[in-house]
């Protein structure tokens, strides 16, 4: 029997891997979806995993967290600097980093914080050594810089028309070790320089926070006439122990010692002047968007391999009014009815099997496609695989795949040889 399917899949072979190709691409697109929405929310997850608490002024809690911990651009409003020192005081703070961002270099955002925040989130580094003076700077793993090199920051990137700081160079003491998040593609660089490339941190604060607004804002209208300027001094020693009067910032963020410290120091700061929030909340909400954009996508593609499945069957019933006469011929050479539902039916469920593992391995080729260049342009790593949920899957459209190969297969069985050699 195995022998007869083999030649009969020969002689029909263009209409085979059609079958194949149609069944493949609508599993395909299905496994594509479910894979890649799952590698979202776990990359994301474990991005946002190191950082407890974020602290910044009243305003959007989806942005300040994907401006704070996912490194993406955006002018968010400054709170008061007297915060951050307040904070490093609180005993029930076990380190707090301030992050203050707006330049670039080369594509990769530049990130002012401390080296309380590089050495708490990572082990060691894989060259070099931390940055200890306000013109030094350490790269993630995935910046492309070697120990050694020169920066020139850019206010904003290129691509927004952002202007080099004039006269302003640091140099990469260190390579961090990877992480699978947005910081392997920053730049960090000591707080306080960050502070004076844009004029602050010299006295007259207050005008100084406003003059940095106006930079933040040059960022998303780069056509606007803004006079940058500042320096900094590459061989001074950094102040890490910040004072009241310290210039504003976008973000702090905030390692409380205590699950319970965490929830006081939320409630503590949600006042209406600043903002706080758990990065797992504000992701909780993404990714209540997430799924209801995957039960569309989803939706659509249930759609599409029931459109299939329907043409599959129409395809096969009438192949099989074609093959009328050779099921005729077999019956009347002595073939039992049993043998004939047996050929038909293991056909086209061989067909749809191998369409279904071709769909699932073309799914998860596309799914690593999208999370590799997603990972270029945000560094975060989106883990790609098939779990127990997938197989589950799998036997479920294999399972379907077997109802569905029975339906011509039941009408062959039905035949009678004699009116099939009549036809």
């Amino acid at each position: 029997m195995i022998r007869f399917i083999l030649a009969d899949l020969r002689r029909l072979w263009a209409g085979a891997v059609v079958v194949v190709l149609l069944v493949a691409l609508a599993t395909a697109l299905g496994v594509t979806v479910t894979l890649q929405e799952r590698a979202l929310r776990l990359g994301s997850a474990r991005a946002a995993d190191k950082f407890d608490l974020v602290i910044g002024a009243a305003g959007s809690e989806t942005q300040l967290v994907l401006s704070s911990i996912f490194l993406q651009p955006a002018p968010l409003p400054l709170m008061p600097g007297g915060v951050l020192a307040k904070l490093s005081k609180d005993p029930r703070v076990a380190w707090v980093a301030p992050v203050g961002f707006g330049d670039s270099f080369a594509g990769y955002p530049l990130v002012g914080t401390t080296r309380a925040l590089i050495g708490s989130t990572v082990s060691g580094f894989a060259a070099g050594r931390m940055f200890e003076k306000e013109g030094e700077a350490v790269v993630g793993a995935a910046v492309k810089l070697p120990v050694g090199a020169e920066i020139k920051p850019m206010h904003g990137t290129a691509q927004m028309g952002g202007e080099t700081h004039a006269g302003v160079v640091y140099h990469v003491t260190g390579r961090l070790p990877a992480t699978g998040t947005p910081w392997d593609r920053a730049i960090l660089v000591p707080i306080q320089a960050v502070w004076h490339v844009h004029g602050l941190g010299h006295g007259h604060e207050q005008e100084d926070e406003q003059h940095h607004e106006g930079e933040v804002a040059a960022a998303d209208h780069p056509d606007e006439d803004h006079d940058h300027h500042g320096a900094i001094d590459a061989d001074a020693a950094i102040d890490e122990d910040f004072a009241s009067d310290a210039p504003g910032l976008p973000a702090v963020l905030v390692k409380p010692k205590t699950i319970a410290d965490a929830y006081k120091l939320r409630q503590e700061y949600r006042n209406g002047n600043t903002l706080a929030v758990f990065p797992g909340e504000v992701l909780t909400s993404l990714y209540a968007t997430l799924g209801d954009a995957k039960m569309v996508l989803s939706a659509v593609a249930a759609g599409s391999q029931g459109l299939v499945a329907a043409a599959l069957v129409l395809v096969t019933v009438t192949h099989i009014g074609q093959r009328r006469r050779q099921i005729g011929a077999l019956r009347a050479f002595g073939a039992p009815r049993l043998s004939v539902f047996a050929i038909v039916w293991f056909e086209l469920f061989l067909l749809v099997t191998l369409g279904i593992g071709l769909g699932f391995l073309t799914g998860l080729a596309a799914a690593r496609l999208i999370a590799n260049a997603f990972t270029v342009k945000s560094g975060i790593i989106l883990p790609v695989g098939f779990t127990g949920e997938d197989w589950r899957m799998a036997l479920i459209l294999i399972g379907a795949s077997a109802v569905l190969s029975a339906v011509p297969a039941v009408l062959a069985y039905r035949q009678s040889p004699a009116a099939a050699l009549r036809a």
